[in-house]
């Protein structure tokens, strides 16, 4: 898991192949303006999914992780707390493998928790469960698919 902010994401650039892609088009884009939906910048190996999402709490937000996908997640309009833990101390599948979803769902608790301000992102690797959307209210979230 890596935490930093939006201006700093180019410097992640030689971890992947797409990162430079995706940090350009992020950091040089007005991300408000940005409608409601998916944008493909590689096909299904990088997309852009721009959602509203309703804050969740502790208990309401599920454990999730994804086998093909790399996510970078970013808060727009207000700061989102987001629970995270290793997938190897994950011992309680809630919704096993959706193939088409790329998706699990885990019982078990996170082992910390990160505060992501607007404008800041977390990447979440196969190997990071994560709890994104612990939140009060509603805010604007640009949620990057990454292929792995």
């Amino acid at each position: 898991m890596i935490h930093d902010i939006l201006k700093n994401g180019t410097k992640y650039s030689s971890i992947h192949p797409l990162f430079k892609k995706a940090f350009d088009f992020l950091t040089s884009t007005d991300l408000m303006a940005l409608p409601l939906g998916k944008i493909e910048l590689e096909g299904k190996n990088l997309v852009i999914n721009v959602v509203d999402l309703t804050g969740k709490t502790v208990d309401e937000a599920k454990m999730e992780s994804h086998k093909n996908f790399i996510d970078i997640q970013i808060p727009l309009g207000a700061s989102e707390t987001m629970g995270w833990a290793s997938i190897i101390n994950m011992n309680n599948v809630s919704m096993p493998y959706d193939s088409e979803k790329d998706l699990i769902f885990y019982a078990d608790k996170a082992s910390s928790f990160l505060t992501v301000q607007p404008f800041e992102f977390a990447i979440f690797f196969p190997d990071d469960v994560h709890q994104p959307g612990i939140a009060v209210g509603t805010h604007r979230k640009i949620i990057v698919k990454i292929s792995v």
